[in-house]
């Protein structure tokens, strides 16, 4: 007689999980449908595309074989193929037969990276003879490329000269650089820079603007191989430039993503930072290894400050921590330990600076080679810009309305402002896009 009664329990046991279950279901299913609503789309539209991503699905998706992709800032070789120089895999053979300091090791690298990099990267940029360097006046960290060295420079100028604070750029610059400043809380001014009508550098306009800003104001430069129009300042220019913002007595911050890369001389693409340093600037410096040492998705950057002194430059360092602490704790190590394995190896220090080279003299040819092509193409349009500009871009000249025909009818995809990615250009493909582009812009 005890079972039936047994059973029973265990019935209604079932019968009240199962209840429960129910219950809890229907909360969870109530919890889902709030969670729903409060991320609707009135509060939480959706998001413009990248136009870069945008192009290149476009590209994928082109079934054409005569399809180039002019848009993407990586480099490629001659036959339009990412390249890994050999002295970065000479340099990871290296670290995994000897390990990292004598030792095959994971850890965390500490809020500032890798002292190694660091060091390397400051000789690499101010001069393995720089006073500055000697004089331990520099703050120096680590960074996640020149993106995550750029936002934290942004946040750091937000919060020790003030938020909204106007911060000058170059127009046009790298489209990036304008939401990481507005989101550091920095308000956006442009200063000339690009002239349409000569395709290259607009420096009375650029001059002006520096001239005019209020003392103390933040101007933002790019080291070399501006991005997007590869038009650079000449030296005697940068001597001006340096004179102007030291009689406002402006900040000073440098972007540098292409020393070496630019001219395919390392020294000759840290000219104009060092100058500025030599005249007493305090400049802030972003450095990327992304296109220079090809480790794009390393994520490899430094960010430096010049200080009066040592003490100044400890202080400066112990604010770069605390931004850096909550932002993304440390960074990755591999790439950084590439980066001071190169530079501090003699052998395969030499070895880079010659692949660099490599790199530019390509990507100088093809500027050559295009010019060539429109010549020959039945072109009578003055395209000397192309072969006067440096660096993996080419700004064009060639409109909007161009840029869509080039995509639409001959499958070359660039960005809408005429800006041609020369990584893309190889000498089997030189002539098409010569053709192209003079038929789209006789």
């Amino acid at each position: 007689s005890a079972l039936p009664v047994t059973m029973s329990r265990i019935a209604t046991t079932i019968r009240s999980v199962a209840g429960k279950a129910r219950a809890n279901a229907a909360a969870a299913s109530g919890i889902r449908r709030m969670a729903g609503g409060r991320w609707n789309v009135e509060k939480v539209p959706m998001g413009p595309a990248d136009p870069i991503l945008g192009l290149n699905d476009m590209f994928t998706k082109d079934t054409d074989g005569r399809k180039m992709n002019l848009g993407v800032g990586a480099y490629r070789d001659d036959d339009g193929k990412p390249w890994v120089l050999p002295s970065i895999k000479a340099a990871e053979e290296k670290l995994v037969k000897e390990g990292w300091n004598g030792a095959f090791q994971k850890e965390y690298a500490g809020i500032t990276g890798i002292k190694e990099f660091v060091d390397a990267s400051l000789a690499f940029a101010y001069g393995k003879d720089s006073p500055a360097i000697k004089e331990k006046r520099i703050a120096a960290a680590q960074v996640l490329s020149g993106t995550g060295g750029g936002r934290i420079a942004f946040e750091f100028m937000a919060r020790f000269v003030g938020k909204n604070t106007p911060i000058y750029m170059p127009d046009p610059t790298w489209a990036n650089h304008l939401p990481m400043a507005k989101d550091a809380g920095l308000s956006l001014e442009t200063y000339r820079y690009y002239d349409k009508k000569t395709i290259g550098l607009d420096f009375t306009g650029m001059m002006e603007d520096i001239k005019a800003a209020p003392d103390g104001s933040i101007f933002m430069l790019h080291a070399c191989a501006h991005n997007p129009t590869g038009v650079d300042p000449t030296m005697d220019q940068w001597k001006e430039i340096s004179a102007a913002c030291k009689s406002k007595k402006h900040i000073v911050m440098f972007d540098s993503a292409y020393q070496g890369f630019a001219s395919g001389d390392a020294e000759k693409d840290a000219a104009a930072v060092r100058y500025f340093v030599e005249q007493g600037h305090d400049i802030m410096l972003v450095q990327s290894f992304a296109k220079n040492f090809g480790l794009y998705g390393e994520r490899i950057g430094c960010l430096s400050m010049v200080a009066k002194d040592a003490e100044e430059a400890d202080r400066l360092l112990s604010q770069l921590k605390i931004l850096i602490r909550p932002t993304y704790s440390n960074p990755p190590i591999h790439g950084a330990r590439i980066v001071a394995t190169v530079l501090n190896d003699p052998v395969l220090e030499k070895q880079w600076y010659a692949e660099c080279k490599l790199m530019a003299d390509r990507i100088i040819t093809m500027r050559t080679a295009l010019v060539g092509g429109l010549v020959t193409a039945g072109s009578t349009k003055n395209w000397e810009h192309v072969t006067n500009q440096i660096g993996m871009f080419c700004f064009s000249g060639m409109t909007p309305e161009q840029v869509e025909k080039l995509r639409l009818e001959y499958h070359i995809y660039m960005t809408k402002n005429g800006r041609i990615s020369m990584a893309g250009v190889t000498s089997k493909n030189v002539g098409y896009l010569a053709e192209s582009m003079h038929a789209v812009t006789k």
